[in-house]
């Protein structure tokens, strides 16, 4: 009687112990999500942020920008000792910010507008 249930319990000779299958199969599901991870977000937002790099590295002076905070305006002269930038954002109204508070230049964004029109 206690044969058997020793048997039943998996102690005694009978086979091998379930869970211990191939161990390299536990992290395919890991590898698998950073596979989804890598293409669906890290890769895009690379992507998007080495073409914003060239595109403050394209600025001149005359550009028409949109800051992140929303602000139109023309770029008037950089200051490479602060990394900042003079923007005139209204007639003799100046305002120096960072140079990596650029958004955009607003070209792009008019010509979103009139794709939408």
């Amino acid at each position: 009687m206690f044969d058997n249930l020793a048997l039943a319990m998996g102690g005694l000779g009978g086979g091998s112990a379930g869970g211990q299958g191939n161990p390299l199969g536990a992290f395919v599901p890991l590898i698998l999500m950073f596979a989804i991870f890598y293409f669906l977000l890290i890769r895009p937002q690379q992507k998007k942020a080495k073409e914003h790099k060239a595109m403050l590295g394209s600025l001149k002076v005359g550009d028409a920008i949109v800051t992140n905070g929303g602000i139109y305006g023309s770029i008037v002269r950089f200051n490479d000792k602060k990394s900042t930038i003079v923007i005139e954002i209204a007639e003799k109204v100046q305002v120096e910010m960072l140079r990596n508070t650029v958004a955009d230049l607003q070209s792009s964004f008019d010509k979103l507008e009139k794709k939408a029109k």
